[in-house]
Formats: C-alpha cells, sequence, structure tokens
C-alpha cells in the first residue's frame, strides 16, 4: 500500500482517482491547490504525488518546484493541455510522468503502478558506496560527495547519475537514458537529456570528465582506470 497525494482544483477529480486508488489498497490525501500541496508535504511523507498544473493561486509547475527543494517523492503530472512544451518543462523539474486530460483512470493507476515499482526497485538496488578517486558516490543514501562537499542535485540528475554508474563503461543510447530514466515514451528532441547531463557535469566538478559523450549515439559513465580524457 502506498500513500498518495492527489492536487487538483476539480473535486471530481480527486474523486475518481480516490476511488480508483482506494479500491487499488492505497491510501489518499487530498489537496485543492498548490499550495495546500507544498504545507501537506512539508508535515507528511508521501510515496507518490498526482499534481495538477493549471490551478489557482499556485500552479502545479510551482508547487512541484518548492516540493523539489526538499523532497524528490515521485510525481505524475495531470494536465488538459498536451504540448511537447509542457511535457518537457515538467520532466526538467523533475517530474516522472505526465498524463493529459481526460484521461483513463485504468490507465492513471497503471502508471502509478509502475512509478511505484521503479522507485522500489531502485530502493533496492541502489545500496552500492562506490568511490572514483575524490568522487563518492552513495546509492542507498542518495549522496554525492565531491572531494569531500556533497554535491546539490535534483532527483532526475541524481537518478540520471546512478543509472549511468550502474551501467559503467557501457554505451548508452540517449532512446535507452530517457526510456530508463524518465520512464515514458520520448518523442521530441534531445534537450532534456543533454540539459540533465550538462548541469550532472557542472556538479561533478574536476569529475565531470567522467561521463563520455559518445557522439550521434548517447553517453556512458567511464571510471578514472579506463577513462582516455
Amino acid at each position: 500500500m502506498a500513500k498518495i497525494l492527489v492536487v487538483d482544483d476539480e473535486e471530481k477529480i480527486r474523486f475518481v482517482v480516490r476511488e480508483y486508488a482506494q479500491f487499488s489498497g492505497h491510501e489518499v490525501v487530498e489537496a485543492s491547490d498548490g499550495s495546500g500541496a507544498v504545507e501537506l508535504c512539508k508535515k507528511q511523507n508521501f510515496d507518490l504525488i498526482v499534481m495538477d498544473i493549471m490551478m489557482p493561486k499556485v500552479d502545479g509547475f510551482s508547487a512541484v518546484k518548492e516540493i523539489r527543494k526538499f523532497s524528490d517523492t515521485p510525481v505524475i503530472m495531470l494536465s488538459a493541455r498536451g504540448e511537447e512544451y509542457d511535457k518537457l518543462f515538467g520532466f526538467e523539474l523533475g517530474i516522472d510522468d505526465y498524463v493529459v486530460k481526460p484521461f483513463s483512470p485504468k490507465e492513471l493507476m497503471a502508471r502509478i503502478g509502475a512509478v511505484l515499482a521503479r522507485g522500489s526497485r531502485e530502493r533496492q538496488q541502489n545500496h552500492e558506496l562506490l568511490q572514483f578517486d575524490g568522487l563518492t558516490i552513495d546509492m542507498a543514501g542518495r549522496r554525492v560527495i565531491v572531494d569531500g562537499n556533497p554535491a546539490q542535485m535534483t532527483p532526475k540528475e541524481y537518478e540520471l547519475l546512478f543509472y549511468l554508474v550502474k551501467n559503467r563503461g557501457i554505451a548508452l543510447s540517449r532512446e535507452r537514458l530517457i526510456t530508463e530514466v524518465w520512464g515514458y515514451d520520448y518523442f521530441g528532441d534531445d534537450r532534456t537529456l543533454d540539459t540533465h547531463i550538462k548541469m550532472l557535469r557542472q556538479n561533478l566538478g574536476p569529475y565531470r570528465g567522467y561521463i563520455v559523450t559518445l557522439r550521434s549515439m548517447g553517453y556512458k559513465f567511464e571510471p578514472p582506470a579506463e577513462h582516455q580524457g
């Protein structure tokens, strides 16, 4: 059973999501706007947030941006708009999935199940503490230490780095990285991935070169002993 926060200014939407989620055995807490969601997240721990974008006072994007300052709880965005820009912006904020209204409640529950399962697998796998010269990667604690100083990263940057490290030495295509880290069918260009790689390299400082660009293909994490520059 998961504890899910459902945020939408439409009571009917909250009702439908609550009914289906509770039927699947989950606990549901509701909020009618973004500011209420932020306050709830400061006081309670949730396994997943279902967040509408278009809401009065504080919209979903602004709420997620604020929540990401102190929590990496998975987020599924709901929106009546399906433009690529909105999706890209959402994923750059660190959301995990994007569902366009009107939606099938059964499909939403399937997506909720997939996001929860992915998070469970990551918690089970991320038990390694890895050391590459002055770069320490603590997957269990979700920490990255650069020459003794903790790096400040977004949840998606952590996920991207951890995936690269777990597959170190392996050439990873852009398509595979998007699918495995973002978990959605990607139909746009590579701006989202490339932007995160750029920010990730900045956070790694002197160890930025460990993330190697494979021209016209993708990226790979190459440990020092194997890195040729």
